[in-house]
């Protein structure tokens, strides 16, 4: 005889149906895992690119021709100078002594000269009246000889210490920029230290320091080109011009000078630029080495698009130090997924978060 469950067991059984098919429908979406991209990009060129100086290519340290104190300086470094222009001044005082003391060494040079000329003259007259003897005579014509001599000799020396007059005034011969000063007010210098150093504007270069690695390399570059670091818009083409001889003994490398064609006005002296040899743009792109996975068929990198991750092969250029360097399968700008490969499937949504740049990972 069959009887009826009791109502609370009825009311049980309900509820635990209700909770299980809650339980199936209503369970919390899976989150989207997070991985760690990079965007392809050209790998640094860092074999063919230089960090150099811009200088001009002539250069010359200026100096007193006479030592002295160095009462004024005129200009300071940076400035640009006319021909002609006053530079520096050095006190005029022991200058205008010595020029003084010159000209009365020539005064007296004059006077002598006057005296022994008076005794020859006389000398000659008594010589002829056989008053005095021919001796005597000749010892007064020697006399007069020797002032001669004297007064020419206090003549060039006025000359000499009336240039030296002028040499007070350090001048520049033509236009050029102050590069250093090497000597101030208040100094005393000696004749040929140098005071300043001047460079002239019309031809600019780049100096740089290669390796002699390298120089074969640079001997053989059909294309330079120059930028500043102050203004990377501005690339101007250069010409190799010179190789230092030997190798600078702390560095061990080689000063190279490159001749800037036809620079605009921003490139200035002294500013910083890089100097790029041969095509740098034909650099391949470059990812990190974790970025690429191997799972029997062939190098592949995984990348981010439309949100989800997509596996892509590769060909593989050479594996460096920073990084593995892509020959084909990847486009500049596309985003690389750098790690936690092994969990990825294909077409697995993924949201992206940008990572280091391989130098930082380094």
């Amino acid at each position: 005889m069959f009887c009826a469950p009791p109502t609370s067991w009825l009311a049980l059984l309900s509820t635990a149906a209700l909770l299980a098919g809650c339980g199936a429908s209503d369970a919390p979406p899976a989150a989207t895992p997070t991985v760690m991209v990079q965007a392809a990009s050209r790998a640094p060129a860092g074999g063919n690119i230089y960090s150099g100086e811009i200088r001009a290519r002539h250069e010359f340290d200026v100096a007193f021709r006479v030592g002295g104190k160095i009462a004024a300086r005129l200009v300071d470094a940076g400035a640009q100078v006319k021909a002609g222009q006053a530079l520096a001044q050095l006190d005029p005082a022991d200058l205008e002594l010595n020029a003084s003391a010159s000209r009365a060494q020539l005064s007296a040079a004059e006077s002598d000269l006057a005296t022994a000329r008076a005794e020859r003259e006389r000398y000659a007259g008594l010589v002829k009246q056989k008053f005095v003897s021919s001796t005597a005579f000749e010892a007064k014509e020697n006399a007069f000889n020797s002032a001669r001599a004297r007064l020419a000799q206090a003549q060039a020396q006025n000359k000499i210490s009336g240039n030296q007059a002028s040499y007070g005034t350090l001048a520049s011969d033509k236009p050029a920029i102050v590069t250093a000063v090497l000597a101030d007010a208040g100094q005393v210098v000696s004749a040929g230290q140098a005071v300043m150093r001047l460079a002239r504007p019309e031809e600019r270069e780049v100096a740089i320091a290669v390796p002699e690695n390298r120089l074969a390399a640079l001997k053989a570059a059909q294309k330079i080109t120059v930028n500043l670091w102050a203004e990377p818009k501005i690339i101007v083409q250069g010409k190799l011009r010179e190789i230092a001889p030997a190798a600078d003994a702390s560095t061990r490398t080689f000063l190279v000078r490159i001749n800037l064609s036809d620079p605009p006005p921003a490139v200035q002296i002294g500013m910083t630029a890089r100097v790029m040899i041969g095509d740098t743009q034909a650099t391949p792109l470059l990812v990190p080495l974790s970025a690429v996975s191997d799972r029997g068929q062939g190098p592949h990198l995984w990348l981010v698009v439309d949100g989800k991750a997509t596996p892509r092969a590769v060909t593989v250029a050479q594996f460096r130090e920073d990084g593995a360097t892509i020959a084909s399968g990847l486009n500049e700008g596309e985003l690389v997924i750098v790690s936690g490969l092994n969990r990825l499937n294909a077409g697995m949504a993924v949201q992206a978060r940008p990572a280091a740049m391989p130098e930082q990972q380094r």
